[in-house]
């Protein structure tokens, strides 16, 4: 009879591991005492989640719905709105009657997109885009059978909508326009102007771009037009014409021809209490004499 021979598995003829599997079921082995002792009791393993499986380019959907009869934009969500201002406004009344308070305002951006001043009113149903606040900040809406465009005055389509049943809506997200699109409120006549003398009569352009960002505290964020001219500012910056020289002078010696000017009273007196001023000078030499009276 042959004697029964017994294979003993070796390293030689084992199957080759993975370098870092070797060294776990090491560690396993010479640690498997310690784990039960810092380990709870009913001490359940839940997997974390795993975030490979989240889209990077997933974006929240908003939907509006565009109202010819509501005011001012509104909208439901406070998370949404940036610069948003808490303060209460008012309230707002529905068909049903149901009455939601309004909260405050704030700028609304989604992607490229910036629509400025936008009420959050609290218990609102739906997000609404007012069609008079479009139109108060130069913007143009058209309705067609199926679609609905919003855009300024040269004609470039801003915001574009579809419509479902009997309502336009536009879906609002993020979008690949590298350029930011504003939609901001026009400010009244008024208000430009106050805000022109405020500032020293600085130029529109600098004061909507304080306006834009938000540099200057209390400047609402507001698109300020020019729609007339200023009278203080055209006069300080016309130019008179220079007066041309003489090609025959009026005196031919001293003291023949003086110019004389009084100048007074003025407001504040000076150290020795003279509120007039007398100038007096020679035509021919142009020497000047001062004298306070």
């Amino acid at each position: 009879a042959k004697p029964v021979r017994k294979t003993v598995a070796s390293e030689s003829n084992k199957k080759p591991r993975n370098f870092t599997r070797k060294l776990y079921e090491h560690v396993s082995k010479t640690c498997s005492w310690w784990y039960p002792k810092f380990t709870p009791s009913r001490y359940k393993w839940k997997p974390k989640s795993r975030t490979e499986n989240v889209n990077p380019n997933l974006v929240e959907i908003v939907l509006f719905i565009i109202d010819s009869g509501c005011s001012k934009h509104m909208m439901r969500n406070l998370k949404l709105l940036i610069n948003f201002v808490e303060k209460f406004l008012g309230t707002v009344k529905f068909e049903n009657d149901q009455i939601a308070p309004i909260l405050g305002y704030g700028d609304l951006v989604q992607g490229a997109v910036t629509i400025n001043r936008v009420y959050y009113v609290k218990g609102l149903n739906h997000n609404l885009f007012s069609v008079g606040q479009f139109c108060d900040a130069d913007l143009e809406v058209a309705f067609r059978k199926s679609t609905c465009f919003i855009h300024d005055l040269k004609g470039n389509d801003l915001l574009a909508g579809s419509r479902g049943t009997d309502l336009y809506s536009i879906t609002l997200h993020d979008t690949n326009s590298p350029n930011p699109i504003c939609l901001m409120a026009k400010a009244t006549s008024s208000q430009a102007w106050l805000w022109h003398h405020r500032l020293s009569h600085l130029n529109f352009d600098t004061i909507n771009l304080l306006s834009k960002n938000d540099i200057v505290v209390g400047l609402p964020k507001l698109k300020f037009v020019k729609d007339h001219l200023c009278s203080s500012c055209e006069l300080g910056k016309a130019k008179r014409n220079s007066f041309h020289t003489k090609l025959t002078p009026s005196s031919k010696r001293w003291l023949q021809l003086l110019h004389i000017d009084l100048c007074g009273p003025m407001q504040v007196a000076s150290i020795n209490g003279k509120r007039y001023v007398l100038v007096i000078v020679d035509d021919y030499s142009r020497y000047t004499w001062t004298h306070f009276l």
